[in-house]
């Protein structure tokens, strides 16, 4: 029942910060899957008669390479495969599964916030038995593997029923497929305070959750309307859909303007939050105040201990380098450690393994804890449910007491999609040249302290992961931080983020753009964006 089937390397498998995303035409080609799959487990060792998890955000294309993956897993020795039904698990879902029982990995099919469909983004990670993203290391061998296969193995099991939950046996494995929803709304009920809550809806909070046609909807329909008893219709295009209903699932104030209008409008309800394509990813507003990811994730923090599974307090708070330093001042605060480290949640895992952090963050909308080793969108939607719910606060006044008390970081992102990755490198590389002369020199009335391209040294394991972003710092705590995004699928994306932290309360309630205006014209002055891309403006600002 097994074949051995010849077939020739590609050489465009790379897998990025979150594996091996492409166009699905891409995925397509003869035995493209089938190579990147085999090269994963040819990476792996000591897994014959183990479990693997396979899942995905219902995007196009999955069901059909779910099947193809089944089958390999069969065909090179895996015991068992747990398959949300469907084909759907949710990133952090399925990171929960593969720690929960204790499995050897997993697949995850999702291209995350990127657009699906028959001529739109696709993509395939493996994840590790910690249930989070693979680390370099075994990223790199598996592209070594994708250089030099010459055949991969699959069982002649024919289609698996993913639809049915239940068990069944095919090519001497075990096939079950599991409530996709069940075991990650369990672990939601042990960490938050669903007492209080389930309180304040039957009070009358009210609340707008949109999962964007994807994969978070079947949670947040079961979480919060069901369990939490949040009104019917709470939820909004709750329904996955391998298109995601012909829209971009990414939860922006650009792809998710209509959450935004509705939060500013006369009749907003008291909170709004939005999840993307694979549930990894949150959009928070309170009624009348947009809450940027790196405030966040400070104010999840300063607030965790009100949540049942935090109460004892936190071990550590991590953020990515270019997530602003907002949590910064609230690890100060409450005497525990912060961790600057580079894009991508894979770089969070030891630090999450080794008891040194429990909640982390990026800017760009992750945000998630200990309990798995994923970021975590309807996770942080819960906490903030948490907090309002025991403060009795709403969400613009736990904001802006949290400015008072700590002050505020303007901060901003200004992403150029799809450049020319020429330009896109040319702009780094030129920029590269000059960071040593930068250092005392004057831009718009603002003087360089310091200009570096950042390195990250692992406190765990040792290991340094160089050219991560480049910064350039202003004195008095300004800075523009310039790096290339890796979660595209066609040319570069440069992602620019700039920052000011104002302490004095009576400047709190400026127009971020506005208070940013300077450094955004010294982010220019400085990497030449303009001159380098062609572009007056950025694709998207959050």
């Amino acid at each position: 029942m097994i074949r051995t089937v010849a077939t020739k390397p590609y050489p465009d498998q790379k897998p990025g910060t979150s594996g091996l995303r492409k166009k699905v035409p891409v995925f397509q080609q003869e035995h493209y899957a089938e190579n990147f799959i085999q090269s994963i487990f040819d990476a792996l060792e000591g897994f014959k008669g183990r479990a693997l998890v396979i899942g995905g955000d219902g995007r196009f294309y999955n069901r059909e390479v779910i099947q193809k993956a089944i089958a390999m897993a069969a065909a090179n020795g895996f015991g068992k495969v747990m398959v949300g039904q469907g084909g759907i698990l949710s990133t952090p879902a399925a990171s929960h599964v593969i720690r929960k029982y204790q499995t050897f990995g997993g697949i995850i099919l999702s291209a995350s916030h990127n657009p699906g469909g028959p001529h739109e983004d696709f993509g395939i990670k493996y994840n590790a038995g910690n249930g989070g993203p693979a680390p370099e290391k075994l990223t790199d061998a598996i592209f070594e593997k994708t250089k030099a296969i010459s055949s991969f193995k699959i069982a002649d099991i024919g289609p698996i029923d993913i639809d049915k939950i239940g068990t069944v046996k095919a090519g001497g494995m075990t096939v079950e497929i599991i409530d996709p929803v069940a075991d990650y709304a369990e672990l939601m009920e042990s960490l938050f305070d669903f007492d209080a809550i389930r309180a304040n809806f039957k009070y009358g909070f009210r609340m707008r959750f949109d999962a964007m046609h994807a994969v978070t909807g079947p949670y947040a329909k079961e979480i919060l309307e069901r369990r939490l008893g949040a009104p019917n219709g709470t939820c909004r295009n709750f329904k996955p859909l391998p298109d995601f209903g012909g829209h971009h699932p990414d939860p922006n104030l650009v792809h998710a303007k209509h959450l935004y209008d509705e939060m500013m409008g006369p009749d907003a309800p008291d909170f709004g939050a939005a999840s993307d394509g694979d549930g990894d990813r949150n959009l928070i507003i309170g009624k009348g105040i947009f809450v940027t990811p790196s405030d966040s994730v400070a104010m999840l923090a300063a607030n965790a201990h009100l949540a049942p599974g935090y109460k004892e307090g936190l071990k550590g708070i991590a953020r990515s380098m270019p997530t602003s330093g907002a949590a910064d001042r609230v690890a100060e605060k409450l005497g525990i450690g912060i961790f600057e480290t580079p894009t991508g949640w894979k770089f969070f895992g030891n630090l999450l393994d080794a008891g040194m952090a429990t909640i982390c963050g990026e800017e760009s909308a992750g945000t998630g804890s200990n309990h798995v080793r994923e970021k975590d969108g309807l996770w942080a939607v819960l906490l903030w449910l948490n907090i309002l719910a025991v403060r009795g606060e709403s969400a613009k006044q736990v904001v802006t007491e949290h400015w008072a008390t700590y002050g505020r970081n303007y901060y901003s992102r200004h992403d150029y999609e799809e450049v020319e990755t020429e330009r896109a490198n040319a702009l780094v590389d030129e920029l590269r040249a000059k960071l040593g002369s930068l250092p005392g020199t004057s831009v718009r009335g603002m003087t360089i302290a310091s200009a570096d391209d950042f390195a990250y040294h692992d406190p765990v394991d040792g290991s340094v992961s160089k050219n991560q972003g480049i910064r350039v710092l202003f004195e008095g705590g300004s800075r523009v931080v310039l790096r290339l995004s890796g979660t595209g699928t066609s040319g570069a994306t440069i992602r620019v983020y700039i920052e000011r932290y104002e302490p004095d309360k009576s400047r709190h309630d400026l127009d971020t753009q506005v208070a940013l205006a300077d450094l955004i014209a010294a982010a220019d002055d400085i990497a030449g964006i303009k001159s380098h891309t062609g572009r007056n403006k950025p694709s998207v600002i959050t």
